[in-house]
């Protein structure tokens, strides 16, 4: 059996000489007896290190940070902080962004049904541009103008028709999407016409985004290929060419680095004859393998010619990526990070469903037991901010560390807090 594949952690993660491990210099096990478990724990040297890599790949002004991968308001200071621009979905997002000290012009809004509320509230705040998704928007947006509004820059969402290798369920830029204007049927053509005759709107550019973990860089080249022969004849000033570089999971995945990604892009955009600035929306590959979370295992089940169940303190309310798209994560005990994971357990979370399984075919030590802090690591993207009450379990908290140092950036939910909006 193997050993915890270590490019699977993050950027400063060490071996104590007891054999256990630190991230930014402070113990995972000392971070689980501070803050409790589920604990969700992130490398803030990592996560700046990306942003870096992005920023130096692309150009300054050029990376805008797909919030919907991890947000609160210490990781919406920190991406401004390094030079990233901020993609926000809702207005929640938005208001989280704000409420950071986060410049409205640095932030970008998205969404396939903005509502007029949506709408109202990035151009009153004075949002970047806003990325049109639909002809019903343009008659929102027009609404909008009829008030009075300020006249807000747009890009319009292109659907390019380009399959990209990843799971159906975050897969945007086939012909058969909820997203964008389609390039084949010709309602992107009708998109720009109707943009620049409208007095509502500026448009600035156009945008497409094929989809989320994608970890062959060809795809993005396609795309390019396919967005830079349908722009060329508008010489708008910005081709903003989104969708999630992928990272590896588990032991043999590997995934391209932002700077390989960057080559690719920026290559083919070149020898396309691309004029307009190119943009580009990583989120998960900026937070992903930054964080892991940390568990305490509270039952150890073997069910003699079954299988082995370890039930852990979370679960499906903290990562439901496991029952919603299959995907593999690895585990280890953060107290022997170099031992052999020679036993295979199927590890589960606590809630009231069959299906709440993390790790459906686990490698653990042979010595797990009931107690042991358990870690899953690469946790840092779609966990957090896809988390539930299920079963009205109280969410996790996420902690920073850095320098020898942890900080609690969003505290974890108490049982009050489960009834705040409740009226009776």
């Amino acid at each position: 059996m193997s050993k915890l594949p270590l490019h699977l952690l993050p950027d400063t993660a060490t071996e104590l000489a007891d054999g256990s491990v630190a991230i930014g210099g402070v113990p995972l096990l000392e971070l689980a007896s501070r803050y409790g478990t589920p604990v969700f724990v992130y490398d803030e040297q990592h996560l700046r290190n990306r942003c870096r890599e992005a920023v130096d790949s692309f150009g300054a002004n050029r990376v805008v940070y797909a919030t919907k991968a991890f947000l609160c308001r210490a990781m919406a200071r920190l991406v401004h902080e390094e030079g990233l621009m901020l993609d926000v979905a809702t207005s929640g997002e938005l208001f989280v962004a704000l409420s950071a000290g986060v410049p409205a012009d640095r932030c970008v809004l998205h969404g396939n049904n903005k509502s007029l509320e949506e709408l109202r509230y990035a151009i009153t705040a004075g949002v970047h541009h806003i990325n049109v998704d639909s002809f019903d928007e343009l008659d929102r947006l027009e609404a909008l103008s009829a008030e009075g509004l300020a006249t807000p820059k747009v890009a319009l969402r292109i659907t390019p028709g380009v399959e990209a290798h990843t799971h159906e369920f975050i897969a945007t830029g086939q012909d058969d999407s909820k997203f964008g204007f389609n390039l084949g049927n010709g309602d992107a053509l009708r998109a720009v016409s109707r943009a620049q005759r409208s007095a509502a709107v500026e448009l600035i550019g156009l945008h497409c985004h094929i989809g989320s973990n994608v970890f062959a860089a060809s795809s993005f080249a396609r795309a390019a290929e396919v967005m830079a022969g349908f722009a060329a004849p508008f010489d708008l000033p910005e081709l903003t060419l989104g969708g999630g570089l992928g990272v590896a999971y588990v032991a043999g995945e590997e995934a391209p680095p932002i700077a390989e990604w960057a080559r690719v892009l920026l290559d083919a955009c070149r020898s396309l004859g691309v004029r307009s600035a190119v943009n580009v929306e990583p989120g998960r590959s900026i937070v992903a393998g930054a964080a892991v979370t940390l568990y305490t295992v509270g039952t150890v089940k073997d069910i003699p010619g079954v299988r082995t169940y370890v039930a852990v303190d979370g679960g499906m309310s903290d990562n439901p990526r496991p029952i919603m798209y299959g995907s593999g994560y690895e585990a280890f005990l953060p107290r022997a990070l170099q031992a052999e994971r020679n036993r295979r357990v199927r590890l589960v979370g606590k809630h009231c469903e069959s299906g709440d399984v993390l790790i459906n075919d686990a490698q653990v030590p042979e010595d797990l037991h009931v107690g042991d802090v358990l870690a899953t690591p690469v946790t840092g993207a779609y966990g957090y901010s896809m988390s539930s009450n299920y079963n009205m379990v109280t969410r996790p908290p996420v902690v920073f560390v850095r320098n020898g140092e942890s900080r609690l950036v969003v505290r974890r939910q108490v049982l009050e807090d489960l009834v705040t909006l409740d009226l009776d």
